[in-house]
């Protein structure tokens, strides 16, 4: 192929010595004087003859050694949109007229290429506040290029620079930047080139705090994290932020406010952006550790005595553990009455004064929005009246048969008029509950005891009395109850009576020791004694079998010892 080309210049240089006379009387110009064009660009030639004037000459313009135009008057030809196909070596001759001497130029390679895309070149794409980077723009072959440059943001649409015209130029502000490359009266551009990005990264120090500061923080709680920048004048920023090294969140802030969970356990940092320009950052801040408690918030309630006299009072104190940023709230109601929230000037409300009996409780609040912990259990506070209580008995006969009706009445020493209700107690055991000061019953053998009362304010059932002292109840049988006893007894003895007398009849015509043992022994058979009873009979019976006693006698003096023996004889009056 080189071969070839240095022959065909050969050929032509030869040519031109011949037919044309001496090479050198003209000259091709070629404007632009580019070696390289595109197409659709406008090329000129104009053929420079030496000697002469302009007029004196016809010239003819030859690619490859073959005419694309012939001889005219004009010294200039304007190709208006050359094509890749038009590439070759072009010379021109000039023909005068006066002599018809030619003379031709030498030879000038002009190439046609697709048209070209720019380039653009950044040096370090990171630089600090007050720094400068700088982009080159370049279109190969760069000749006769001029360039213009385009930025825009990612919320901003592109503008063109004003630095039109420059190969390289200097910024201090981050985005997306592009260019193209011109040339040429007729503006002819490149294929624009790709966009690059970068950043501008601040100096000021960055570091992250955390609102509320406590040294534990429970799931459910809020908080607030800020990216805080140390700033010379006030910017607007947008923020990243990463847990353990991993981008979880975006905010249009420098705050960024969420509630926790145990999984929010971890290493925080942040990096803020303007906000109207994301390519102008901040560092990285160092990181914070966040532990989040996955243990509950428990209340607890602690109070002094919790029985007080009237007039007295008792605080109550709540805490939660640990105890940083809490405000409480007391809560108090009764068996009877809904629970009600205790009202104080004290913000923190950590300790209260209460005067009032009832069942309290509290819990903890903190942050904003609230966070309440569990509440406490509930607590008894109950007030003691100082009154003294004593308990009377209606009627107060000294004797009280089973059967009769009798009203115990707890009696209280007051100041003024008040509603009770009142518990009874006998003999240590909860007894009864009445709506008033009086409790009326019919006794039994069982009622008696030692009956006290204690009694409560209607209207407060942890208001109370002290239990009072105690007052003895004793409930005898009812009057003639042995009555129907002596109908069964009386009969009985008496048939005792006669066989005791047969037998000793028996005994004493026989005078036989024997029959006193056959005696006693159906004696025996008749109801069971105690064997001092049998002694006592033996000798008795033995006095009558030497007749020192009457058997009348005998059995006399067995009925007057009382001791429950059949043989009593005699009966009780009716």
């Amino acid at each position: 192929m080189f071969i070839m080309t240095k022959v065909l210049g050969f050929i032509l240089v030869m040519n031109s010595l011949l037919c044309c006379g001496h090479a050198e009387d003209a000259n091709l110009i070629i404007d632009p004087n580019w070696s390289t064009f595109h197409p659709e660009e406008s090329v000129t030639f104009i053929c420079d003859m030496s000697e002469g004037e302009e007029t004196d000459w016809q010239y003819e313009i030859r690619r490859n050694g073959e005419q694309v135009l012939q001889y005219n008057p004009h010294k200039s030809y304007t190709l208006p949109g050359i094509q890749i196909g038009q590439s070759g070596e072009y010379q021109c001759c000039g023909l005068r007229k006066s002599s018809d001497d030619t003379d031709c130029s030498d030879t000038v390679s002009v190439t046609v290429t697709a048209q070209p895309k720019a380039k653009l070149t950044a040096g370090p794409t990171t630089i600090p506040v007050g720094g400068s980077v700088t982009l080159r723009c370049s279109v190969e072959p760069s000749a006769g290029w001029k360039y213009r440059w385009f930025r825009r943001t990612q919320n901003t649409q592109e503008f063109e620079l004003t630095e039109e015209g420059n190969r390289d130029i200097k910024v201090t502000q981050g985005g997306i930047y592009r260019c193209i490359g011109k040339r040429g009266n007729g503006d002819y551009y490149s294929v624009i080139s790709d966009e690059v990005s970068f950043n501008i990264t601040f100096s000021n120090e960055v570091f992250v705090t955390r609102q509320p500061n406590w040294p534990q923080i429970f799931s459910g709680e809020s908080i607030t994290l800020t990216c805080e920048v140390q700033e010379g004048e006030t910017t607007e920023w947008t923020c990243d932020w990463k847990k353990s090294g991993s981008i979880i969140q975006r905010t249009d802030s420098k705050d960024w406010t969420f509630t926790v969970s145990e999984s929010s356990s971890g290493d925080y940092m942040c990096q803020c952006r303007s906000r109207d320009d994301g390519f102008s950052s901040t560092q990285w801040s160092e990181t914070l550790t966040l532990s989040i408690s996955g243990a509950e918030a428990e209340a607890k309630l602690t109070a002094g005595s919790t029985t007080i006299p009237v007039g007295g009072s008792v605080t109550l104190s709540c805490s939660v553990e640990p105890s940083a940023g809490w405000n409480y709230r007391w809560f108090r109601r009764t068996a009877d009455t809904p629970e009600v929230q205790v009202i104080t000037n004290d913000e923190e409300n950590r300790e209260i004064t209460v005067t009032q009996g009832g069942i309290y409780k509290c819990e903890g609040e903190r942050g904003n929005p609230s966070f309440y912990s569990h509440s406490s259990q509930e607590k008894t506070i109950e007030i003691m009246f100082s009154n003294e209580v004593f308990v009377t008995r209606q009627p107060n006969w000294p004797q009280i048969f089973s059967g009769e009706s009798i009203t115990l009445t707890c009696e209280v020493q007051e100041g003024e008029t008040t509603e009770w209700t009142c518990d009874w107690k006998k003999s240590g055991s909860f007894m009864n509950m009445t709506n008033s000061k009086d409790w009326t019953f019919t006794v039994s053998e069982s009622s008696s005891g030692n009956y006290t009362c204690q009694c409560r304010s209607r209207d407060d059932g942890f208001s109370s009395t002290q239990w009072s002292e105690t007052i003895t109840v004793t409930v005898s049988s009812s009057v003639g109850s042995s009555f129907p006893v002596m109908l069964i007894v009386g009969p009985v003895v008496g048939v005792v009576l006669i066989v005791l007398l047969l037998l000793l009849w028996r005994c004493r015509r026989s005078k036989d020791l024997s029959c006193i043992r056959s005696f006693q022994s159906e004696s025996s058979s008749q109801r069971p004694t105690s064997n001092h009873g049998l002694n006592q009979i033996e000798s008795n019976y033995s006095s009558l079998l030497h007749g020192t006693t009457s058997v009348y006698e005998t059995i006399q003096n067995r009925g007057a010892t009382g001791n429950g023996n059949v043989y009593v004889i005699k009966q009780p009056s009716y």
